[in-house]
């Protein structure tokens, strides 16, 4: 599956300007990074784009993933320097660690305020991040009611917004940026299995196969138990025509509708039902 992909729609070049140009006017940038795929949903541009701001990870969709392999992510980026904090942005678990992150990362920014005899204003942050990982989601928990436009389609949040989420905290957020151009086989399969780029400029059916081939693997247990397989094919195809089987995905003369199956299974994974399953772990870097 050729997976160099170039997509790169003009408002996430604007994107990229806007947060350089608006940087300075925050305290803390919060970087939003799916939990199940911490690697491939971390925007290789963002860091030299930051700089030394002070930052914080948020694993989100943390009830999504491995929770074993989780807990070696929050070890990995400890070493690294940087706090990771799981969240939940649907739910709402992981918000209070995540504001005393924040407050905690900011401290030295108050504190300097404070010590110039200056009004403590609210902490500034910046929320990035690539398209579908929950960022609306996660505003509009945070701020306790609805003020970001969500969606489950990439690119929902566009333009530039202020956005008061509590007497202490202001919120500058941004739209979900990719790279301009994903050359690793493996990042593109992953964000493609997430949902962070959209479907349309994908094969959904041999993104289906290398998503069932990758699960067989990492969690054969979990497709046997969700689609009643007894046993496992070495070839992932043969297991999608069982899938289909099972799940009454036929067209006439007992040929497998292999759309139909593409949508069931990356729909299930998406939304947690083929269970907890982590992508990418620490030891794969």
């Amino acid at each position: 599956m050729c997976m160099n992909i170039n997509w790169y729609p003009g408002h996430m070049k604007k994107t990229k300007e806007l947060i350089r140009d608006n940087l300075r006017l925050v305290d803390v940038v919060l970087e939003l990074l799916d939990a199940r795929i911490p690697i491939s949903s971390k925007n290789p541009d963002i860091d030299g784009i930051i700089g030394n701001k002070p930052k914080v990870i948020i694993l989100n969709k943390s009830d999504l993933c491995d929770p074993k392999i989780l807990r070696q992510w929050i070890d990995y980026f400890a070493m690294q320097g940087t706090e990771a904090i799981p969240i939940n942005s649907i739910s709402g678990e992981g918000m209070n660690n995540l504001i005393d992150a924040v407050k905690n990362s900011a401290k030295d920014k108050i504190e300097a305020m404070r010590n110039k005899g200056r009004k403590i204003r609210p902490i500034r942050v910046m929320i990035v991040g690539i398209p579908n990982v929950g960022k609306s989601s996660l505003i509009n928990k945070l701020a306790g009611k609805k003020t970001a436009k969500t969606g489950n389609k990439p690119g929902v949040t566009k333009g530039k917004q202020w956005i008061r989420l509590r007497k202490d905290l202001e919120l500058f957020d941004t739209p979900g940026i990719l790279w301009p151009k994903i050359q690793d086989e493996n990042v593109g399969l992953n964000l493609g299995f997430t949902g962070a780029i959209k479907d349309e400029i994908l094969d959904r059916d041999e993104l289906c196969v290398k998503l069932i081939e990758k699960i067989s693997f990492k969690y054969p247990d979990n497709l046997k138990e969700r689609y009643k397989i007894d046993k496992l094919d070495e070839d992932p195809v043969i297991n999608m025509e069982s899938i289909g089987k099972k799940r009454g995905c036929m067209r006439s003369g007992g040929i497998i509708d292999y759309s139909k199956v593409s949508r069931i299974v990356l729909d299930e994974f998406r939304k947690g039902i083929l269970g907890r399953i982590t992508l990418e772990e620490p030891g794969d870097l």
